[in-house]
């Protein structure tokens, strides 16, 4: 137990480091090659030599040693309280997945991981299938409690996959390869990732900054705000923007990513909503003081999906990974907790099985 302990401890300190040092002095990030269109109502995101900068200028993370200090504490805890169980699966259904080209439905794989099908078209959201999330192909990293809902092989032929960021837990480089040798999708990523993709041989890929869009299948879209950081080693620290995607065809979708609670719900909702379906984060918000900054706790994403002027949210990034301290059920009991507060509907307020469809 106790070798044990040390080796989490040694692991949740390097991933501190990882995602949470300051800025490195890099060379500045190239602009964005010709295709994506500006979209009104944002302006692109902000940096300051070659590290992009979130939008509130109060921002700031907790000192690193008080978030070194935090975590092998918290690893301690981890190797003798916490305890997980996999989540519950729904019956699965993918020749219903394959046969859909009309309806708007959604899919929960697991973690930020969504299947969307909308107009006829099909994508995914922060797509990983790992065992494990962390450096060096997973080898090390944070164990997978819940299996995806829905297998790789039986996934619906994919249009287009969206990106959010690049920790490893968003973007898990095994699950992006596995899906351009086998379906060839676009890749849509913010500043910076498209580089990345293709130095692992997937050129089909378009990055944007904040306010720009592009078309695909009929649908548009656009890359919006979101308040987080990125970098997958010491020395990438915020040199890859970080994004939030609208999806909008016959109905409008917005996903989340990762994100901390600012206006640029408010202003993505009065520039483009509203929305019929918002995913949002509900997990991963503990120890609180060192997540507020870069993650939303349930009662913010409710009142995200309430500035944003959804119809419906999709409680995501919970159940999945063993990455905070809360009690790995406890997201929606707080979620269904401030809808009953706030006298909102519970049929609007969505919690779905690993592998549930639901039409939206």
């Amino acid at each position: 137990m106790v070798a044990r302990t040390g080796r989490c401890a040694i692991f949740l300190l390097i991933l501190t480091l990882l995602v949470g040092a300051g800025p490195t002095s890099l060379q500045p990030i190239p602009s964005t090659l010709a295709g994506p269109t500006a979209s009104a109502g944002f302006t692109p995101a902000p940096h300051v030599g070659s590290a992009f900068r979130n939008l509130d200028p109060e921002y700031h993370r907790a000192p690193m040693w008080l978030r070194a200090r935090a975590f092998i504490v918290g690893a301690t805890w981890l190797a003798s309280e916490h305890r997980v169980a996999p989540l519950v699966p729904a019956a699965p259904h993918p020749q219903a997945l394959r046969d859909n080209s009309s309806r708007a439905t959604v899919t929960w794989i697991g973690h930020s991981t969504v299947l969307v099908q909308l107009d006829g078209v099909n994508f995914l959201t922060d797509p990983t299938w790992a065992d494990r999330t962390g450096p060096f192909s997973g080898l090390v990293g944070v164990r997978r409690y819940t299996p995806p809902g829905v297998r790789f092989e039986d996934l619906p032929p994919i249009d287009f996959v969206l990106v959010s960021h690049d920790h490893y837990d968003h973007l898990d480089e095994e699950t992006v390869r596995r899906l351009a040798s086998t379906f060839n999708p676009r890749f849509i990523v913010p500043l910076g990732l498209k580089a990345w993709l293709a130095d692992r041989g997937i050129t089909n890929a378009v990055e944007l900054n904040w306010g720009e869009a592009v078309a695909i299948g009929g649908l548009k879209i656009v890359c919006t705000p979101a308040q987080h950081g990125s970098g997958r080693t010491l020395v990438d620290q915020g040199r890859r923007l970080w994004a939030s995607w609208a999806v909008l065809g016959s109905q409008r979708f917005y996903f989340a990513g990762d994100t901390g609670y600012y206006s640029h719900f408010r202003e993505i909702g009065d520039a483009l909503g509203p929305f019929d379906l918002a995913a949002l984060p509900i997990g991963s918000y503990t120890p609180r003081a060192i997540a507020k900054p870069v993650h939303i706790s349930p009662e913010e994403a409710l009142q995200a999906s309430l500035d944003l002027r959804a119809a419906r949210m999709l409680g995501i990034h919970w159940g999945t990974f063993a990455l905070a301290r809360e009690p790995y059920d406890e997201p929606p009991t707080r979620l269904a907790a401030e809808a009953a507060r706030r006298s909102i509907d519970p049929h609007d307020v969505w919690v779905l099985k690993p592998g549930e469809t639901r039409d939206w």
